[in-house]
């Protein structure tokens, strides 16, 4: 039973980097060529989308790594005990956020995954005027920011974990400076990403 669930813990920290979090970047950079404008964001996702064999990709490198990760991912987070209000460690802190944010980027990809790549199987058109549409809701534009920077904040954040399950940082000082650089690549990831939404309602609040 521990052998099992060691194993467990071990893929679903791997299949979180690799290829979940992998994607996730791709996915961002790939928005964030909203900031130079419609045009040049139709042309990335229009690349995406010509790309060879893309169902299968989609299939075996991303939905069914990510309903692995999400699924054992929600087992930890309603079985595992925070002790954030107890102690108030900051290690404590982020343990519980992890959780929270995976639920949260849970029902936000969930959502997000309906109302593009659901839609345009059904012959929705997905470009740059699509989601300019909905970023230009407030509530839609809350929605995405908060589901969005989850999903980042929950990568980032178990980048340092994955570090640790992996053997890549063993000492205090490695994880301590492990820290520092999956905080780092959160604020950058952030940022970038704020830019892209802000570029779906008017590219010069991008700019500023």
């Amino acid at each position: 039973m521990k052998e099992r669930e060691f194993v467990n813990r071990k893929l679903h920290s791997l299949l979180g980097v690799i290829p979940v979090g992998l994607f996730l970047i791709n996915h961002l950079v790939i928005n964030n060529f909203a900031t130079r404008g419609a045009e040049a964001f139709n042309k990335a996702a229009q690349f995406m989308e010509a790309l060879p064999f893309r169902y299968l990709l989609e299939i075996f490198f991303i939905f069914l790594p990510l309903l692995y990760h999400a699924v054992y991912g929600l087992y930890i987070a309603f079985t595992a005990k925070n002790n954030a209000t107890q102690y108030g460690f900051f290690r404590n802190w982020m343990f519980m956020l992890q959780r929270y944010t995976g639920v949260i980027a849970l029902i936000f990809i969930v959502w997000h995954v309906w109302q593009t790549r659901v839609q345009a199987a059904l012959g929705t058109k997905v470009n740059y005027d699509m989601m300019a549409d909905i970023l230009s809701s407030t509530p839609w534009f809350i929605f995405y920011l908060v589901g969005v920077l989850a999903s980042i904040f929950h990568f980032a954040n178990g980048l340092w974990s994955f570090f640790i399950s992996w053997g890549i940082t063993v000492s205090p000082r490695s994880q301590r400076i492990s820290t520092y650089i999956t905080m780092g690549i959160f604020v950058a990831l952030a940022f970038m990403s704020i830019r892209t939404m802000l570029a779906f309602i008017d590219p010069e609040l991008a700019k500023m």
